[in-house]
């Protein structure tokens, strides 16, 4: 007699993220009413961090009409949001902007679910754009938020240094958050499928980064008419998840499982002599 065949239940670990694909802000103090608002929102579907899009508070000031660098403003802002994480119980990943020995710099703060300030990633690789505007920060650092360890790469980044990414993954990283700014461009095509072959090279590489790294991979872009790249989160073997429709305005809420972000084909990689 033949016995039955057994089923094997793969453990599962998921943590739900929320990715906050939001229109860029029309003043700064918008830009701490909006993040406010998306904090609320993404605790109350349950996920345990929310990652907002490039220099958000108080705008990404490239070729945009953004008031100049205020020290004040900039504390202001970080603590009513730290706030808005503790009364939420959820983690942050707020792009912004701070100064560094005098100089502008891009940056991730990322905040813990209690409201204390875990530290910040800078933008280290800036794009030739950006000079003049941003100076390149310095150094890379890892984050935890409950059982989920991540590292960040700032738009630039992630699409143009695939080694950033590797970094984080190599210790230890489940996802990569990959906050960006991208906006159409007079003529430039508008995507209404993630990773289209007649659009640019960017969502093919967000694809890569997860897959080459065996982790998840988060982009978070702002909601905007045309934009030639959305919010989207991919899995550690390169498929997709999920995306944000084009333009649209509103958070992606995704459930990532932990047990798959290995970082196997990071940690294999054995460097060029």
């Amino acid at each position: 007699m033949m016995s039955a065949p057994q089923i094997i239940k793969q453990h599962m670990n998921p943590f739900r993220i929320a990715l906050a694909n939001i229109r860029f802000p029309a003043t700064a103090d918008e830009s701490i009413a909006l993040a406010k608002h998306s904090i609320d929102q993404a605790s109350a579907k349950g996920a345990g961090i929310i990652c907002f899009p490039e220099c958000f508070v108080p705008g990404y000031r490239v070729g945009k009409p953004v008031p100049p660098p205020n020290q004040e403003f900039l504390e202001r802002a970080w603590s009513a949001i730290a706030s808005a994480a503790a009364n939420a119980s959820i983690s942050v990943i707020l792009g912004t902007e701070r100064f560094v020995d005098g100089a502008m710099v891009a940056t991730a703060l990322v905040i813990n679910q209690d409201g204390s300030m875990a530290g910040f990633q800078d933008k280290v690789q800036i794009a030739p754009s950006e000079e003049g505007t941003y100076a390149p920060g310095s150094g890379r650092r890892m984050f935890q938020a409950g059982p989920l360890t991540f590292g960040i790469a700032i738009c630039y980044e992630g699409w143009r240094f695939p080694e950033t990414v590797r970094w984080a993954a190599q210790r230890g990283a489940h996802v990569v958050f990959h906050p960006q700014f991208h906006e159409a461009e007079p003529n430039s095509y508008r995507p209404k499928e993630f990773a289209d072959p007649a659009n640019t090279f960017h969502e093919k590489a967000v694809l890569c980064r997860a897959a080459e790294n065996t982790c998840y991979f988060a982009t978070v872009n702002y909601a905007s008419i045309g934009s030639p790249t959305t919010s989207a989160i991919v899995r550690p073997d390169g498929t997709l998840l999920s995306y944000q429709p084009y333009g649209e305005e509103g958070l992606l809420i995704g459930d990532i499982d932990l047990t798959l972000a290995t970082g196997l084909v990071a940690k294999r990689y054995k460097p060029i002599s």
